[in-house]
């Protein structure tokens, strides 16, 4: 547990040197210094950015009375009272921290030793007694384990802490290491023993989900068990916990919702420029399995930093499902191996034969991005998997990931787009040929010629998480490539026309309200035109607008379709059109109460169906975004390939084999 302060310190410290957080003394109480991924600062951004925002709004709701506290529980190396100091919001409250012994010994002696450190605390008060291990006039320093509740309670009375002034505790990521009992004492205990008290608590939620899975397993393996999750799994639950243990006024949001209503825009904006970043689903996950929660009792004013200036939509409830579908692993004769990988693109390239490409994933047990293509051959019920001879390996290929590809006849498909790393431009595009007369019932007879081009529309191509997709105009094939983002732009609402011969920007006029920018979002041909939905919007939200490009005479017209219920803001899924029905299939959504499953939205009447994914014929957790999907119209089956992402400071995951839905049940019953 000690482990987990000490990297949380570190991690901290990389923040502030990128500029996520502005604090000048986390570097001196931080021995280790370490570099940390665009990733992890925005976590321990939105961390420190909600402590802060609720011990500040503390402090002025009680800045008449003439004395408060604030009681740090679980300290570790963090510099909040230094902060306050220096920033002169200390003039009339005592800053207490506890941790354990030896972690308060260490921090005691870095403050002695640290000039600029000492110079803050001023006069020290004799030398450190007992468990009393630093005591200045406003700060003092205890060794105690916080789940000895009675003698947490000795030591503070001997530093001096005053039951009945103002007094706020904090708890950040700390209670859910105790045992229940042992936190939920701690809990009970503040609220009854302290007349005017507030209660900052900030930790993590959502066990059941497959990125609660994985962050579960992490602390596990770290020896460090997050113990309050079974019982209090949601941020409902933790506010019941409150209210039960004796306090009369609680707010909770998640830290999406943290991170949207109670963050200006214009400091989002600041966050989302400081480094090329392009790991939106992971950051939001991250934001949806932690909370932040405020309690009080007692206190003259209520005390609700978590409501300021705005209601907040709160957890909205559990999306209604309509059934379930169940998963299975695909029936396959081959040990498939390089189909672990996300960010990658998977396309029937003949009936039977699917092609997936690029991506970032596990090839000869290293994590990289993937130069290996791989073919999926279905021959007698079965899938046989293999990786694809490439005649001349083009250096061009350079392992894209977010890329497209579409197939323009059998013998030839186009990738358009995709990236190496969030920070170089855009890649252009390439042809891939196949040999038309393979009938192809072995991976091993599938080959895949490269060929550079460098057309007029290059440009158009330069972006990634985008969408190609084919539309016809005037009995004529196009592609019509729209959205996405790039080095320069975080997200883009244009679109190109490129003829399908020689790849070259074609206009053609389009009519009607233009769809706001996006990326991340799915298109599909359907009646000519193309249906566009969901996608990452411009302050990195999700967007439920569903939007059809239709065929007119002399052009095509934006329309939107309406869908009832709504449906719920959604990106990073994959889209199927199958009988006048839109299938969205996963992704990234806010609702925190479930993972997206499928979505059907029946096009001639706007009826939007949820339907659960039933994983319990999976020995893994699926992770349904950065996936790809492949819909069989005959058999009514959905192939997910690959899928997964890299789950915060938690671990990569990647969804280990492909599975299998059969979607017979849901197709026909409507």
């Amino acid at each position: 547990v000690q482990g987990t302060g000490g990297s949380s310190a570190v991690s901290k410290c990389s923040a502030a040197a990128r500029g996520y957080i502005q604090d000048r003394f986390l570097r001196l109480l931080v021995g280790r210094r370490r570099r940390r991924a665009p990733l992890v600062h925005r976590g321990y951004y939105i961390r420190a950015r909600a402590v802060d925002h609720c011990v500040q709004d503390f402090l002025l709701k009680t800045q008449s009375h003439p004395r408060t506290q604030i009681l740090s529980l679980g300290a570790g190396f963090d510099s909040l009272y230094f902060r306050l100091k220096d920033m002169g919001l200390l003039h009339h409250t005592v800053v207490y921290e506890v941790d354990f012994p030896n972690v308060a010994c260490q921090k005691a002696t870095l403050i002695k030793r640290i000039k600029e450190l000492s110079a803050l605390v001023g006069d020290v008060r004799g030398e450190g007694l007992g468990v009393i291990t630093f005591s200045g006039e406003d700060y003092k320093l205890l060794g105690v384990d916080l789940s000895e509740l009675s003698e947490l309670e000795r030591a503070l009375e001997e530093a001096g802490l005053d039951n009945e002034i103002p007094t706020l505790f904090i708890a950040e990521v700390v209670l859910t290491y105790m045992e229940n009992s042992r936190s939920d004492a701690l809990i009970q205990w503040a609220a009854e023993h302290f007349s005017q008290a507030c209660f900052l608590l900030y930790e993590q939620i959502h066990p059941e989900d497959p990125f609660g899975y994985v962050m579960q397993q992490h602390f596990s393996q770290l020896n460090s068990a997050l113990h309050s999750l079974a019982q209090y799994p949601d941020c409902e639950a933790q506010q019941r916990r409150f209210f039960e243990k004796g306090w009369s006024e609680c707010s909770v949001m998640d830290m999406n919702e943290f991170f949207t209503h109670c963050t200006p825009e214009d400091e989002q904006q600041r966050v989302q420029a400081l480094e090329p970043f392009d790991e939106y689903e992971e950051w939001h996950l991250k934001c949806s399995h932690y909370f932040v929660l405020t309690a009080s009792k007692g206190m003259e004013s209520s005390w609700t930093p978590l409501l300021s200036n705005m209601t907040v939509p709160h957890c909205d409830g559990p999306v209604r499902m309509a059934g379930s579908i169940t998963a299975v692993v695909c029936a396959t004769h081959s040990e498939i191996s390089g189909l672990r990988r996300y960010g990658h693109h998977s396309v029937l390239i003949k009936p039977n034969v699917i092609l997936t490409t690029g991506g970032f994933g596990e090839e000869d047990g290293q994590h990289c991005r993937m130069r290996n293509f791989h073919v999926l051959v279905k021959h007698a019920g079965y899938w046989k998997a293999g990786c694809v001879k490439k005649e001349n390996p083009d250096k061009r290929w350079d392992e894209r990931l977010y890329h497209t590809v579409s197939c323009l006849s059998s013998s030839l498909a186009v990738v358009v787009g995709g990236r190496t790393s969030p920070s170089s431009a855009g890649l252009g595009m390439l042809w891939l040929k196949f040999p038309e007369t393979s009938n192809a019932l072995d991976p091993g007879d599938v080959t895949v010629e490269l060929v550079s081009l460098q057309p007029a529309a290059e440009p158009a191509a330069l972006r990634w998480r985008h969408s190609t997709t084919e539309v016809i105009f005037k009995g004529k094939k196009y592609l019509f490539l729209y959205g996405g983002r790039s080095a320069m732009e975080p997200v883009l609402g244009d679109w190109y026309f490129l003829h399908t011969q020689e790849l070259s920007c074609t206009v053609i006029p389009v009519e009607g309200p233009v769809p706001e920018s996006r990326h991340s979002h799915s298109a599909c041909s359907w009646k000519g035109g193309v249906l566009i939905a969901g996608g990452l919007g411009a302050v990195e939200q999700p967007l439920g607008s569903v939007f059809f490009l239709r065929e007119l005479e002399h052009g095509f017209q934006w329309q939107t379709v309406e869908t009832h219920p709504p449906l719920i803001p959604r990106y990073s899924h994959t889209a199927h059109v199958h009988d006048g029905k839109l299938l969205l299939v996963g992704g990234v959504w806010f609702h925190s109460s479930s993972v997206p499953g499928i979505t059907v939205i029946d096009l001639m009447t706007g009826l939007c169906l949820d339907y659960a994914i039933n994983v319990e014929h999976l020995e893994w957790p699926l992770m349904l975004h950065n996936h790809s999907s492949v819909f069989l119209p005959n058999e009514k089956e959905l192939l997910l390939i690959g899928g997964g992402g890299n789950c915060f400071s938690f671990g990569t995951h990647l969804n280990p084999e492909p599975v299998s839905l059969s979607l017979s049940n849901i197709l026909t019953s409507h």
